[in-house]
Parts: structure tokens; sequence; C-alpha cells
């Protein structure tokens, strides 16, 4: 049971749902906007929503967007899940740091802001690698012989991500991209897409970064067995992340948490992030109010996630990269109904009669 008193009994008192009154303002405003009714299609969804979630109509632009990319190892790789070895999540970590990585580059693209913080990698990195030391252990522990966290592990990853939200919003952030790295963590994710959606692990388990033929069926039988070992359900959310969970997905549902409770909208992607909404949803209902799903994703456990959620993405691109590179390429599109909303004409602006 989570303190009332604590950082995340704090948050979770703090978020209520998204605004109906500025909601139904939007929906007229839509109507009154120079087109033909539901011509913008989405469009008009994603500005409602960004409505409900200011408390405004027109809504404001989600802008400056943060990109926050936690990263960790997991355990589970010493059975060989991923084809590559855990040196690389700490090669990733640096390199979208350093700016070279594909969401860095699509964080330029799209205006946004990028920090790195690692939450839990094996290896260490330098001050001057440009990643934010949050680090609380050495990577989790295997998950298919017992818990991947301790609740204390579990529970001091939430409060990175509380804070960090916090913080984003404090320097002036109007929309958060959460995003990771970590080699393993698709194992993970596959574990909490099963126990949050019941989708059965054969079928939540995706290639991740490469798994294929006799890999894949490993990784498939470890994610059936951690949830096994561990008695991980869906009644004992924060028992459940800690269970199969990674570092880098309880610092991810900090950072839902906190944005909700900060009614700032958050946009997701991949099915790490998606995985750690589940479990946010799972404690605070309202949170999921304040989240845009920017991409689906090509994991398997990506659509059982979001149709859980009961969110449909912006994009469908087919990427499986995760770092948050869908959703920030969602980003413009995202900004462009908040834009649309405060800028276009309306009839009476023109003066002309709807229908006319």
């Amino acid at each position: 049971m989570t303190h009332p008193d604590s950082p995340l009994g704090r948050t979770l008192a703090a978020i209520t749902g998204a605004d109906a009154d500025a909601r139904a303002a939007a929906e007229a405003h839509q109507l009154a906007m120079l087109k033909p009714p539901g011509s913008l299609g989405e469009l008009e969804t994603l500005g409602c929503r960004l409505a409900a979630i200011a408390g405004t109509c027109p809504p404001p632009v989600p802008a400056p967007a943060l990109v926050t990319v936690f990263a960790g190892d997991h355990g589970v790789q010493t059975h060989g899940p991923s084809p590559w070895p855990q040196e690389v999540t700490a090669q990733m970590a640096a390199g979208v740091a350093g700016g070279g990585a594909a969401v860095s580059v699509l964080a330029r693209h799209a205006g946004a802001d990028v920090a790195v913080y690692d939450v839990g990698m094996v290896t260490a990195l330098p001050e001057d690698a440009g990643v934010h030391d949050r680090r609380i252990a050495a990577g989790t522990a295997d998950m298919t012989v017992g818990p991947a966290l301790t609740p204390a592990q579990c529970t001091a990853a939430i409060e990175v991500g509380l804070t960090v939200a916090a913080d984003a919003v404090a320097r002036g952030h109007r929309c958060l991209v959460p995003g990771e790295v970590g080699i393993g963590n698709t194992t993970a994710a596959a574990a909490l897409v099963s126990v949050f959606t019941g989708l059965p692990p054969a079928e939540s388990t995706g290639a991740g970064a490469g798994a294929a033929g006799e890999r894949l069926a490993r990784k498939k039988a470890l994610v059936a067995r951690a949830i096994d070992v561990n008695g991980a359900t869906a009644a004992d959310p924060l028992a459940a992340l800690a269970a199969v969970g990674g570092l880098e997905h309880a610092a991810i549902v900090g950072v839902l948490l906190g944005a909700a409770a900060a009614r700032v909208p958050v946009v997701l992607d991949g099915v790490n992030v998606l995985s750690a909404a589940l479990v946010a949803a799972a404690l605070a209902p309202a949170a999921s109010d304040f989240w845009i799903a920017g991409h689906e994703g090509a994991e398997p456990g990506c659509a059982a996630a979001l149709a859980a959620l009961g969110l449909r993405p912006v994009l469908r691109l087919g990427l499986r990269l995760g770092e948050g590179s869908g959703a920030v390429t969602a980003l413009p599109v995202v900004a462009a109904s908040a834009t649309l909303m405060a800028e276009m004409a309306t009839f009476a602006s023109a003066g002309i009669a709807p229908g006319a």
C-alpha cells in the first residue's frame, strides 16, 4: 500500500480527470471553425483532448517538449532473450545524449529537448557522457527466479520519474515524451503487458532488438516463467511492477503520473512505455486522460496495451526502436492540432453562415 504522505501517495491524490467543460467548449469550437464538420479528422479529436488536458479552449500548443530517456539493464538477460550484450545499453544511452541516436535527430527536427537518465545500467558512464546519474542499482535481478526489483528499488525509481516530471514542468516544458534504452527490456515489457491485459506471453512477446527462432521461443518461455514464479497480478500493480518490470519502466511510471498530476500532456510510443502506462493507469485510472498515443509500434504488446488504455495512435509507422522515437515523430502533428484551434478562422469571423 502506498503511504498517502509519500511522494507517490501525494501524486496519486493530486490526479483528477481532464476538464469535461473544456472538452465540450473545444467540440463546439470545432463546429464553429471554417471547415465542414469533422473534416480535420483526428486533428479535431487531438485538439479537443488537448483542451480537456489544459482546461481551456483553445488549448495552448504543447511546447516546448522534453524527451526523457531512461536507461537500465535486466537480470533476465543472463538467459539471452536479446542477441545484444548488456554493454550496448550504455553505448545507446551515450549515443542519445551525444545527439547521434534516432530519437536525438527526431527531437531536433521536432524542436524538442532530450535528457537521458541512468536509473540502472550495469555499466556506469563518466560524468562527461551527458547522462544524468540517477542510478538505483546495477541492473535488476533475474525475474525468472524472483522479483526483478525490491519494493524499495521500485519506489525509488518511480520517485526519480516523479522528480524528472516535476522539474521539467518547473523549467517550462509543456509536453513530456518518455523513452528508454536497455538490453532485455522488451522481455520485461512483455511480462507487464501480459499481467495487465491478460494477453498470453506467447502473444505479448515480440522480437525486440532481434530475437528470432529458438531465441524468440526462449524469450516467450522466460516471460511466462517470470509471471508464474512471482505470481504477478494486476490486482497489486506495484508488486507486479517490482516482480517483472525494470528500473526504467518504474521511472516512466513516475513520469506518467507526475505529468498527469501537473496536467501536462504526455505522448507515448513503444511497448516499454506502453507497458509502464498500464501500471500507471492501474494506480490512477484518471491519469490516462493526459496521455496521447503518438505511435503504435510493431511489437505485439503495443496493440493490446493501447486497447486496454483506450488510446488510438496518431501514427502507425511500424517502428520498433523505442527511445521515444515514434512519439517524438508525432509531436508536430499533436502541436498542429492545437495551432489550428488557435489560428484558424471561424464562420463568424469570416462573415460566413455555416452550411452556406
